[in-house]
């Protein structure tokens, strides 16, 4: 079989002194724009119209026009500099780094944002976190950011909410306590705020009494720090506590859970468009926890 020739590309000054005069229909501007002498810049147009036997311009008495032939390959020639200059740019300029400042509860941004940092660096390499940490319900009052993660029934006047987590509640306590038949004698660890369900919780398992004895904490994660040295029984919220009792610092007291109907939302401001590196967050941070809102 004849192996087919295939014909050698034009050098590229020639083809950029064509697209240049073609596009500013001088040679001379051509020349000042490339850095070039007019000489040059015709030699070029010149030496190519010989290689492809085509007379690309018409000399004019000022200036020149693209002959046919010309007009026809121009916008070829003008693709392929777009496709190297894009594919350029894409795989070796340096890409600005987008900052997204996000609101979120500490337990929320210590036990599923963190863990999950290294999967958000692969995926959004130009993108980063100014995490500002709440701790009270009233910090959202203060003007903020457009997205924030709120814990609640998916409510919050004036912001649409998509839904992270649902929360399911179930008691755990530090290993050293598992076997403790009477565990509902232990105190137990409360948490302030829309948190405290001890009392849904063992309405609904059908455990008419439980302990007087309880810690108050200001935080979840705090709550579970005391847990995990033994100090009480933490009415735990799911999916916060999974890696904990993965790991077997923390162990279920009871089978039985209490599905909430609150949890963890992604919201933003009705009326305030987000940036781009807040739409790539968002959707990264959606898809990351997908999981946790449907369980």
């Amino acid at each position: 079989m004849a192996r087919r020739t295939i014909p050698a590309l034009p050098p590229l000054d020639w083809l950029r002194s064509f697209e240049a005069a073609a596009r500013l229909s001088n040679f001379t501007a051509a020349a000042a724009e490339l850095g070039l002498t007019q000489a040059a810049v015709s030699q070029h147009i010149r030496l190519l119209e010989e290689r492809l036997k085509t007379r690309l311009f018409s000399r004019l008495a000022r200036g020149v026009a693209l002959s046919p032939e010309g007009a026809a390959y121009l916008p070829h020639i003008q693709s392929a500099f777009a496709t190297i200059a894009n594919s350029t740019a894409e795989l070796f300029e340096p890409r600005a780094v987008q900052t997204v400042t996000l609101r979120v509860p500490i337990s929320f941004a210590l036990l599923m944002l963190v863990p999950v940092l290294p999967d958000l660096a692969s995926a959004l390499p130009r993108l980063q976190l100014d995490i500002v940490t709440i701790h009270r319900p009233s910090d959202y009052d203060l003007p903020g950011p457009a997205l924030d993660i709120r814990f609640g029934n998916g409510s919050f006047p004036g912001r649409e909410a998509e839904r992270l987590t649902v929360e399911r509640l179930v008691p755990v306590a530090a290993p050293v306590l598992a076997d403790d038949a009477d565990w509902p004698s232990l105190p137990l660890l409360l948490v302030a705020g829309a948190r405290e369900m001890w009392a849904e919780w063992f309405t609904a398992a059908g455990l008419a009494g439980h302990s007087l004895r309880s810690h108050r904490f200001d935080s979840f994660v705090a709550a579970m720090e005391a847990a995990s040295a033994g100090a009480g029984v933490l009415l735990g919220s799911r999916p916060l506590i999974d890696a904990a009792l993965a790991g077997g610092t923390l162990v279920r007291l009871s089978d039985f859970e209490l599905t909430s109907t609150s949890g963890h939302f992604l919201t933003r401001a009705s009326a305030v468009p987000l940036t781009s590196g807040e739409q790539d967050f968002r959707h990264w941070l959606l898809k990351r926890l997908a999981g946790q809102a449907r369980t």
